[in-house]
């Protein structure tokens, strides 16, 4: 057995991801799926990707497939806005 340390981590690395989903939303999302972000343009989340890069130590790609936003984004139904209120 070797003492030596492993030059490649068992993990990979974060990446953040910019594209758009099937809808045309401008989408941010991490490969962890712990972050997602939806923008109004190109630039604003090439901008807030950027950001989030240089703080998590990721690399940025622009997504080659349509993303799947993780939260959705259509209206509240009632029954859902009811029972916050109920809550």
């Amino acid at each position: 057995m070797s003492s030596e340390p492993n030059p490649e981590p068992d993990e990979h690395g974060l990446v953040i991801y910019v594209g758009q989903d099937k809808a045309g939303h401008w989408l941010v999302q991490d490969n962890g799926k712990k972050l997602e972000g939806r923008f109004v343009s190109r630039s604003a989340a090439l901008s807030f990707a950027r950001g989030e890069c240089q703080i998590y130590h990721a690399s940025l790609e622009i997504a080659a497939m349509p993303l799947v936003p993780m939260i959705p984004f259509g209206p509240i139904a009632a029954a859902d806005y009811a029972l916050a209120l109920a809550a």
